[in-house]
């Protein structure tokens, strides 16, 4: 892999996370389940793609490159990670809500 661009890989972990997150709270608070699952898949396959971009950093390390973290990166891994609890949670009010 290439020299990092941290400001490139940060902004798409940012946008696919918050396009992730948007579509899980979309789908908690559905009341047609089956919309609720498709919103949940998208929300998946975005935080598939952002994850991806994340893994590139991770795997740049471990073949040896000397990385310099940004605030911006770290933002972005917040975000990312914030996502993951939010898609398990709107899961979880997705299946509390079908046995109400």
């Amino acid at each position: 892999m290439s020299k990092i661009n941290f400001e490139e890989i940060s902004f798409q972990i940012i946008a696919y996370a918050g396009e992730a997150k948007g579509k899980a709270i979309q789908a908690a608070k559905q009341k047609d389940f089956n919309k609720a699952a498709s919103l949940i898949a998208e929300a998946e396959k975005s935080y598939a793609i952002a994850a991806h971009s994340h893994m590139d950093v991770v795997s740049a390390e471990a073949n040896g490159e000397k990385l310099c973290l940004t605030a911006l990166f770290v933002h972005a891994e917040d975000q990312m990670l914030n996502v993951e609890t939010i898609i398990l949670l709107a899961k979880e009010f997705i299946e509390v809500y079908q046995k109400i």
